[in-house]
């Protein structure tokens, strides 16, 4: 599969707009864009848990995606993490993130970016580091020189 594309989160953002679903840009698609210099392959979203964004499914079905019955279903629950690889290009749609106390705090920390809206780069180093794969340590100290570069050029 590509790489994530500014494209992918444009009709991320409008589909989901449509659909008034709450998300949240997190992982490295987040963090690129706030402007880190790196790439990923997929689009990562951290989704509020309420049953209004069930209507996620159909934005999802609207972008592109064939979800299975299964899928949608899990969507529709919050499953902690669905991962979806039948569409246009791939997803991670994470309910609980590792890190990150809840969506609401998330909410309130996040950083909007040409109308994506995007967690704090302090949440996303946060479940990096709490998911603590061997990737995410490696990305580690470039996420955090990243941070403080970007809370210097913001102030």
């Amino acid at each position: 599969m590509a790489a994530f594309e500014y494209r992918q989160a444009t009709e991320i953002r409008d589909a989901f707009a449509r659909h008034a679903v709450r998300y949240l840009f997190i992982g490295k698609s987040g963090a690129i864009l706030l402007g880190y210099p790196d790439t990923t392959q997929d689009a990562d979203l951290f989704m509020e848990k309420t049953p209004a964004n069930a209507a996620a499914v159909e934005a999802l079905r609207e972008l592109g995606f064939a979800l299975s019955d299964t899928e949608a279903a899990e969507i529709v629950r919050g499953k902690d993490f669905v991962q979806l690889k039948n569409g246009p290009f791939d997803l991670d749609l994470i309910f609980a993130p590792d890190g990150i106390g809840s969506f609401a705090q998330a909410w309130s920390r996040r950083v909007e970016v040409e109308g994506f809206p995007v967690c704090h780069p302090d949440d996303i180093i946060a479940s990096k580091r709490a998911a603590n794969r061997a990737k995410d340590r490696e990305s580690l100290p470039r996420l955090e020189a990243f941070r403080d570069y970007w809370r210097q050029q913001r102030r």
